[in-house]
């Protein structure tokens, strides 16, 4: 019979060991580890992920459990003060390191947006993760709340999250949005908290368009209507000018009216790309949905809203694990082009994590079970 790695350890290798211990080396502080490692570390943190482990004690419990199978993942025996003690001191910046090479990984096996023009298309959003202000005082939001919040830039080929900005609760969403950078000639989507036409301008400076919504109250002339298709939901296609005076755009702009049959709701749409169809505009918008889902799911699903330790830099390193375990998901779909739903991944991966077995025997399913032969009925 033919040796195989536990599922777990399947996983692990797709994060190569010498480009982790590398980053390791430059993303450490103080004196040299001696009872704990940061391979030792990920493993458990990646281990509480995909199991929906509720704390440390758990974590090192199941893995005290499966001792006999520790050595095939490079670790030795994990012990909880000692986990929580590098989750407190040992820069979180490591996984924001292992982050971007996992997600150089996955951009080079996604698929392509669903849309026919060639633009790479961004959905860009904020989420809030509350925290109990008395266990995290670095964390102020409110008088009586902490938090901190992800400004996350989508990109929809294969819907990776790109652009990751992790700041406190206080930050403005639009404020985080000015601290990611986008390619030329992208197309970035988002709703009407990003409207700030001093940004606006800026993006037009670097070669990158917006759509959006059109702030309720807008002060604007219309100084070209266009023929439209009203079958196709499209009310209006105008080229527009703001007169307000605080309005930090000189140029022409675009409004795009638009009714949804579906929902019984018009939407005005804002944008700076003159050369897509009104309805593309429309169906663009509508796909800026994906980023509130992936949100959804990875509060659902992964270890993001309960944490692990109460300092900054360990609420950090659970969160860039996190999306370090998502890009790994992704990356198993991505590269075997298995048709199931990440969630449905998970929840295989997490109920046989250390089971000897190949992992792709575990994803793809079974092949139909053939009819039962026709027997003959009697007298024939």
């Amino acid at each position: 019979m033919a040796y195989n790695h536990t599922v777990l350890g399947q996983i692990l290798k797709l994060v190569p060991r010498h480009e982790f211990e590398r980053e390791a080396r430059e993303h450490h502080e103080g004196r040299r580890l001696r009872k704990m490692t940061r391979w030792g570390q990920f493993v458990a943190m990646v281990l509480g992920q995909l199991a929906g482990r509720s704390s440390l004690r758990d974590i090192v419990g199941n893995l005290d459990v499966q001792a006999d199978k520790q050595y095939h993942l490079g670790v030795k025996r994990v012990s909880r003060s000692s986990l929580a003690r590098v989750n407190e001191k040992q820069p979180y910046t490591l996984y924001e390191a292992v982050f971007g090479k996992l997600l150089g990984r996955c951009r080079s096996q996604a698929p392509g947006h669903k849309f026919r023009f060639k633009n790479k298309l961004y959905s860009l959003d904020a989420s809030t993760i509350d925290l109990c202000l008395s266990l995290f005082p670095w964390a102020k939001f409110r008088t009586t709340k902490g938090a901190v919040k992800v400004h996350m830039g989508l990109d929809h080929d294969g819907y990776l999250p790109t652009f990751v900005n992790i700041t406190d609760g206080k930050t403005s969403d639009i404020h985080g949005a000015r601290a990611l950078t986008l390619p030329q000639g992208s197309i970035l989507v988002a709703d009407r908290g990003y409207v700030d036409f001093s940004w606006l301008n800026h993006l037009y400076s670097q070669g990158i368009f917006l759509v959006t919504r059109l702030k309720r109250g807008a002060c604007y002339r219309v100084c070209e209507s266009r023929p439209v298709h009203p079958e196709q939901g499209v009310i209006c296609d105008q080229t527009i000018e703001l007169t307000s005076s605080h309005s930090k755009y000189p140029r022409p702009l675009r409004r795009v009216g638009y009714y949804d049959a579906a929902t019984g709701q018009f939407y005005d749409f804002l944008t700076n790309h003159f050369s897509l169809a009104p309805k593309t505009i429309a169906d663009i918008y509508k796909d800026r949905w994906q980023v509130e889902l992936f949100f959804k799911w990875i509060k659902q699903h992964l270890k993001v809203k309960s944490f692990l330790g109460t300092s900054r830099n360990a609420v950090l390193t659970q969160l860039w694990i996190a999306l370090c375990v998502y890009l790994l998901i992704a990356y198993i779909k991505f590269l075997n082009r298995i048709s199931l739903s990440l969630y449905h991944i998970l929840r295989l991966l997490q109920l046989n994590l250390f089971d000897r077995r190949p992992l792709l025997s575990l994803l793809y399913p079974p092949p139909p079970a053939p009819p039962p032969p026709q027997l003959p009925l009697p007298g024939t």
